[in-house]
């Protein structure tokens, strides 16, 4: 089953700017990992036309790991 995600807007504080394409390519990849792995996608096509996946709060989270705690909240709205 083909996924395809297109994310307009990701609204990042706290973050340099310069680390923006760093940090949305690490958010893209955690994605492709956890839908490839999700047996738990939607067996109908599914066009959501707008997700809120809500606030991903990563005070205190070493920088690697923010892109997963991001990835994770978008995993776990679409697979709802």
């Amino acid at each position: 089953m083909a996924v395809s995600i297109h994310i307009e807007q990701l609204v990042l504080h706290g973050f340099d700017p310069r680390d923006r394409h760093a940090i949305g390519d690490a958010v893209r990849g955690e994605l492709e990992t956890l839908f490839g792995r999700s047996p738990s996608l939607p067996s109908n096509s599914t066009n959501i036309d707008r997700l809120d996946a809500g606030s991903v709060n990563v005070e205190g989270v070493r920088a690697p790991a923010a892109p997963c705690a991001i990835a994770g909240a978008v995993h776990r709205e679409v697979t709802r």
